[in-house]
């Protein structure tokens, strides 16, 4: 057993879940050979426990590194921000920095406010909108978190989460009362959203949605969504914590021409650094005056420091336009060496920077041997990929030739055999899909 299987397995026995983050759970890859714990991490290559190299063709840190890990120009900046104190009695001079940034980058807001995750930044904003407007419904179109706000989405007589990007979100410890608190609609479903305006439109807070993730909205979509919201007095949030800086500079909804009362960012804003912010207008943030909202660490100025540092370096190399061209190459890579060895899978039609495939029967059992034989390879790698600034044309060459010998691979154990044969050649168990409890 790896260093990394014997740690992981210790984990599990004291850390519920084994890990923090559902996403970062080796039974979410190939359980049993995936490389748990990483010692090392520079641009998109990771070193191992057991001091193994892999190159990183998946999610980059879950989408946080956009520039690369360990990016020498934001690491410098936080590394000064440490050698002269990070934490005082008093506050980081960055945190007004960043928020002038932010506004300047975003015309239609006027104030700021942050904090250090995803999920926090997404309950901070549905509490500020819930203060403005004096109500508690949520509408909800897409995957914004772990709190109870949104969870409670779940607490119906169906799941309303199930086929929201994450299936099977238990809202075991979410307060019963909360439920009819948080409705959801699919994107691009207008039916769907206006049966939520005509139901409960006088008591909606807010919507709350990522302007889009694989795919650009329907024409009309967004602007039919903060129409009707703004008619019946709620406020709409962006939740740009996955597209936003990926597709381009700023966030998706400046792309898209649609200007909300509230957007949230976090992940690619610290590059692999901790900070979060909400932007909004001076009367969407009006709730943020009268509510309770407050914590310690989100003074901290490492945040705001490696913040500073990345939209800088976004904005000087023009990382969206890298990202798309990359995850472009990846897309054409994966369909011609799949079609050289007859190997059936669908390529995203979607947005390059978020590039992923689908193996078209086996679908889990698939995806496990392909990442099986990827680590073989010296690769992280499944059917998505978010590209980065430090993917270069000499990874991808590698990663062509690795691709190219995997779904030879893969063809050659097709024509032996059905599932049988393909679960005998993955040599453990299938990954999981969704959330699943750990059960040692």
């Amino acid at each position: 057993m790896s260093r990394s299987q014997e740690l992981y397995r210790k984990a599990k026995r004291i850390i519920p879940g084994g890990v923090q983050l559902l996403s970062k759970r080796p039974e979410q890859f190939a359980p049993g050979q995936w490389p748990a714990y990483a010692v090392k991490a520079k641009g998109c290559e990771v070193w191992d426990l057991d001091g193994r190299h892999y190159y990183d063709m998946t999610t980059n840190g879950i989408g946080a590194c956009l520039l690369g890990y360990a990016d020498p120009d934001v690491t410098k900046a936080v590394v000064d921000r440490i050698e002269n104190g990070s934490m005082s009695t008093l506050n980081s001079p960055e945190e007004v920095l960043l928020a002038e940034k932010l506004l300047e980058l975003h015309p239609w807001a006027e104030c700021a406010r942050f904090a250090r995750t995803g999920g926090e930044i997404c309950s901070v904003a549905v509490r500020i909108a819930r203060a403005t407007t004096g109500r508690d419904v949520v509408a909800i179109c897409g995957y914004h978190g772990w709190g109870d706000w949104y969870l409670a989405a779940n607490l119906g007589e169906v799941d309303a989460l199930d086929g929201q990007l994450l299936p099977g979100l238990a809202p075991a410890g979410v307060p019963r009362g909360l439920r009819n608190t948080a409705l959801t609609f699919r994107h691009n479903d207008t039916e769907g959203f206006d049966r939520i305006i005509s139901e409960y439109g006088d008591r909606l807070a807010c919507v709350i949605m990522e302007p889009l993730r694989h795919r650009l909205p329907d024409e009309g979509f967004l602007e039919h969504v903060r129409d009707e919201i703004h008619r019946v007095g709620g406020l709409l949030i962006f939740d740009e914590i996955t597209i936003g800086w990926r597709l381009t500079f700023g966030g998706s909804h400046l792309m898209l021409g649609v200007e909300p009362d509230l957007a949230v960012f976090a992940k690619a804003l610290g590059n692999g650094h901790p900070i979060a912010a909400v932007i909004g207008t001076k009367e969407a943030m009006e709730g943020a005056h009268i509510s309770f909202i407050s914590s310690t660490y989100w003074t901290e100025g490492v945040g705001f420091a490696a913040a500073l540092a990345t939209i800088k370096k976004m904005e000087q190399t023009r990382v969206w336009e890298h990202v798309a061209a990359v995850g472009q190459t990846v897309l054409r890579d994966w369909k011609e060496a799949a079609d050289r060895h007859n190997v059936p899978i669908i390529p995203s039609t979607g947005l390059p920077c978020l590039a992923t495939f689908k193996f078209t029967e086996h679908t889990l059992a698939m995806k496990t041997l392909f990442t099986a034989l990827m680590l073989k390879q010296g690769f992280l790698g499944n059917n998505a990929i978010y590209p980065t600034l430090a993917h270069n044309e000499q990874i991808l060459a590698l990663h062509r030739e690795a691709l190219d010998t995997v779904f030879a691979e893969i063809g050659a154990i097709l024509r032996k055999g059905g599932i049988e044969t393909i679960l005998e050649a993955i040599g453990g168990p299938v990954c999981q899909s969704g959330f699943a409890r750990l059960i040692d």
